[in-house]
């Protein structure tokens, strides 16, 4: 069912306000059909909203808006070892990840509270603790906007790289994705490398009490958009080149940085944000939060362009006195009202 001038700031973790000219919660594939075609037959320019957890609204979205509700998930068993899991777009990331640990099936749990849709998962390759969604996906189902096509993608397809895909180049704003399919583990293969994991588990910890320690350590961290209004980390952790990286740690030895295989050098975004001084910074009714560098913060009532003049002003801090670019992570939607 479409509806007209729709409200969706409360579709958005950032919580700005934003009206759509139509909108339709999609409650199965076939609906998810029948509105597109009809999207096809006005000539409604179509955009696609997920949970709204990695995303800036500006006030107006003209066209027609869509969300995929439909949310079933079921189980292939694959060999003794081995799973693999099909589920719909619509379905909340995180009580899928507390679903398959609580099953004791391994792969998704260094995930666990990541905000947001399965269906938006592919698009960034979330990823959080060492794991990356492209670690367990095996393809991706998708219907074109443009012509009602079904198809399905590989892994290798989605083209996928640091908080990066397919999806947001040759097949941004095209595709409405539909289903994910994972294969995981069902021997245990606890990830526990990446901060104090290992030390807040025992050594033999279940799926379920690796999403609950993963979980904690969100919440100490990352404040909570039903409290506070965010959209998660606003930048992409910089990649530089290895000669880059040793000039920096040469001037700053205590530089959190992490290697990677193609020689180059991941930094830490929250690190450089907070060595500038910008922590706790509030410009009007945005800031950046007080006890995590790398999230921008909505105290209510402001405007997707206050809060990037904001985000433009951290990173061109960032840039004159480190040198590196930041990038922002949530995309960008909508327009000035009309």
């Amino acid at each position: 069912m479409i509806r007209h001038d729709a409200e969706l700031g409360a579709a958005n973790t950032l919580g700005l306000a934003c009206r759509a000219e139509r909108f339709a919660a999609l409650e199965s594939l076939a609906e998810a059909r029948q509105v597109l075609a009809e999207a096809r037959r006005h000539g409604w320019p179509v955009s696609v909203l997920g949970g709204g957890s990695n995303l800036i609204l500006r006030p107006w979205l003209p066209g027609l808006v869509v969300q995929a509700d439909f949310a079933d998930w079921w189980l292939e068993p694959l060999d003794a070892d081995t799973v693999r899991v099909h589920v719909e777009a619509g379905m909340n990331w995180h009580s899928l990840v507390e679903a398959l640990a609580a099953r004791e099936l391994w792969g998704t749990e260094n995930l666990a509270l990541i905000p947001g849709r399965v269906g938006a998962a592919p698009i960034q390759n979330i990823g959080a603790y060492g794991v990356e969604l492209a670690d367990l996906l095996e393809s991706v189902h998708l219907l074109y906007l443009d012509d009602g096509r079904e198809t399905v993608l590989s892994r290798e397809e989605c083209a996928f790289a640091y908080r990066d895909s397919v999806f947001k180049h040759a097949l941004h704003g095209r595709v409405l994705i539909t289903r994910l399919v994972l294969r995981l583990s069902t021997r245990p293969a606890p990830r526990l490398g990446y901060g104090d994991l290992a030390a807040r588990l025992g050594p033999t910890p279940s799926a379920s009490e690796v999403v609950a320690a993963v979980s904690r350590v969100r919440r100490e961290k990352l404040p909570d958009p039903a409290v506070l209004g965010n959209a998660g980390s606003f930048f992409k952790n910089p990649v530089v080149a290895a000669e880059r990286a040793r000039r920096l740690l040469a001037e700053y030895p205590g530089m959190p940085h992490f290697p990677l295989a193609d020689g180059s050098v991941k930094l830490a975004a929250g690190w450089l944000i907070d060595q500038c001084g910008l922590k706790g910074l509030r410009e009007g009714r945005v800031g950046v939060h007080d006890r995590q560098a790398l999230v921008l913060v909505h105290h209510g009532g402001a405007s997707a362009e206050e809060l990037l003049a904001l985000a433009r002003r951290v990173a061109d801090t960032v840039a004159e006195r480190f040198g590196v670019t930041l990038e922002r992570e949530p995309r960008l939607l909508g327009r000035a009202l009309p």
